[in-house]
């Protein structure tokens, strides 16, 4: 159990409210600006892989006793390997996995009481197939993604994205793994098969009938969701069983809110080979590794010096992450706990060599940007039950002349986390696209504070979620190709994401 939360726990063990009901519905205005592209496969689009995928109520055993009940992906291969798609043990959270350059069809089904849509986190698409808010369908309805794959190798993920309620269900348990692997992958001669292993880490709340407790007050809500129960890939108390090896661990923070400090307990460092998206030019090593929600951060574990029975604590080390009034909750700070064991249960003389370099990335240069001059300034700001981006909070359908973007161009976006009367560290995520992080900057007064925070940021490489510590601001550099339309970016704790920090912005040719 996190000691941070033990007051909450104590608060909420006896709670009949469910996380289902946790948040409202879209008013009749929103709902009116629905655009559904239709539910019906192209004829014209012949894919490597067809899946079958539906979000649908469901039930697991997380702890003796009553099942907890829960929402889950389910699906099926239609057509292509098999390997295309698969649960993870315990069955909670599936993997689709393709290769760069092909064709995806994905038969999404709503069987959920309420209206959802999934959104390809880190994937670059067309407009149409990103899993927009006004892209939701209904109960028992259908929604056909038809998309070619063209990010590079990685570790990216998807999950739900109705506005209003994806907190709740992203909690509720609706959240995958999606991994793209591609020929420079292939050449770093990484580790692959069983030891290639994903580590989907998240927090929860449940009560004394083994069931998920969310959101019972307005604090809890201004401050992102904290659980006091830590799961990896949906199972408490998780222990990872590994030969005398090298290993790539690919580490998501499926988190609402939480932010982790990760560090081994036995005090060497961490080696990070990969990003949100993909490899980077080279292994990086670590003290520690900060991971802040939708973040993916892929790890080399080598094993190859233990001993048969030899034991590893991945755990999260206390921070203070900063900032002013309010600083209490989904990123205020946090004690230390583990997050999850590795044992040693096997001896075997496979070895594995980490390259020296991993891939090659082409770093943007700032002054070929359109906007060089003058970057587009997007002020984070909380306070009084409302969260808002420069001022203004969602709008299903709206772009201001600020958020409007030209295709085939280079811009620079400064994130700039000063504004509203609470301040607290912001994951801020751009949809269709990766991004490269060229400057932080800010009142050292403040950002020092979370320099317990900073110093595990991995910056390097390509990104599509990047950590705003309060009064900082961060630069981040992006190009628009391919799709024109309209596409999100927001704060990606869901709970500020649910309250309206979170905008559109516009690609025009």
């Amino acid at each position: 159990m996190i000691d941070l939360d033990r007051r909450q726990f104590l608060r909420t063990a006896g709670a009949a409210s469910a996380w289902l009901a946790a948040l409202p519905h879209l008013s009749l205005a929103q709902t009116a600006q629905r655009q559904t592209p239709g539910a019906a496969a192209s004829p014209g689009f012949t894919p490597d892989l067809d899946i079958e995928l539906a979000a649908t109520p469901g039930e697991t055993a997380i702890f003796p006793g009553a099942p907890t009940q829960v929402w889950q992906f389910r699906g099926r291969v239609l057509t292509g390997a098999s390997a295309g798609f698969e649960m993870l043990p315990g069955g909670m959270l599936p993997i689709i996995r393709v290769h760069r350059g092909q064709k995806l069809r994905v038969r999404f089904i709503n069987d959920l009481p309420e209206e959802s849509i999934v959104h390809w986190h880190g994937l670059h698409v067309p407009q149409s197939m990103d899993g927009h808010p006004r892209h939701a369908i209904g109960p028992g309805q259908r929604f056909v993604y038809e998309f070619k794959v063209d990010n590079r190798a990685g570790t990216y993920w998807f999950h739900p994205h109705p506005h209003g309620r994806t907190g709740a269900q992203v909690y509720g348990g609706l959240a995958g793994l999606f991994q793209v692997s591609d020929d420079e992958e292939r050449a770093a001669g990484l580790p692959a098969g069983e030891f290639d292993i994903p580590w989907v880490i998240q927090d929860r709340v449940f009560n004394n009938a083994n069931q998920l407790v969310y959101l019972q007050n307005m604090m809890q809500r201004m401050n992102g969701f904290l659980g006091n129960r830590v799961l990896v890939n949906g199972q408490l108390d998780f222990t990872q069983s590994v030969a005398t090896t090298a290993y790539r661990v690919r580490l998501l923070n499926g988190s609402n809110a939480r932010i982790y400090r990760l560090a081994r307990d036995d005090g060497r460092p961490l080696t990070v080979i990969g990003n949100d998206g993909g490899l980077l030019e080279r292994p990086l090593e670590r003290p520690f590794v900060t991971l802040a929600p939708a973040e993916r951060v892929e790890l080399w574990l080598d094993f190859s010096d233990r001993s048969v029975g030899d034991r590893l604590t991945l755990r999260s080390l206390p921070f203070r992450a900063g900032g002013g009034m309010g600083m209490m909750g989904g990123g205020a700070g946090s004690g230390e706990f583990p997050v999850l064991r590795v044992r040693v249960d096997r001896k075997i003389t496979k070895r594995h060599v980490l390259p020296a370099r991993l891939s090659t990335i082409t770093a943007y240069r700032p002054e070929d940007a359109v906007n060089y001059a003058a970057p587009r300034r997007f002020h984070l700001q909380m306070g009084m039950g409302r969260a808002a981006i420069n001022g203004r909070s969602f709008e299903m359908m709206a772009a201001t002349p600020h958020e409007t973007v030209r295709l085939g161009t280079q811009e620079i976006w400064e994130f700039a986390n000063d504004g509203g009367m609470m301040t607290m560290p912001h994951p801020l995520h751009v949809h269709n696209l990766q991004f490269q992080v060229l400057a932080r900057r800010g009142d050292p007064r403040i950002v020092s504070a979370g320099g317990d925070l900073a110093a595990g940021s991995i910056d390097a490489g390509w990104k599509d979620v990047v950590l705003v510590m309060p009064g900082e601001h961060v630069r981040v550099m992006m190009r628009f190709s391919d799709h024109t339309g309209l596409y999100l970016y927001h704060c990606h704790i869901l709970e500020h994401e649910d309250m309206g920090m979170m905008r559109n912005y516009r690609v025009v040719a």
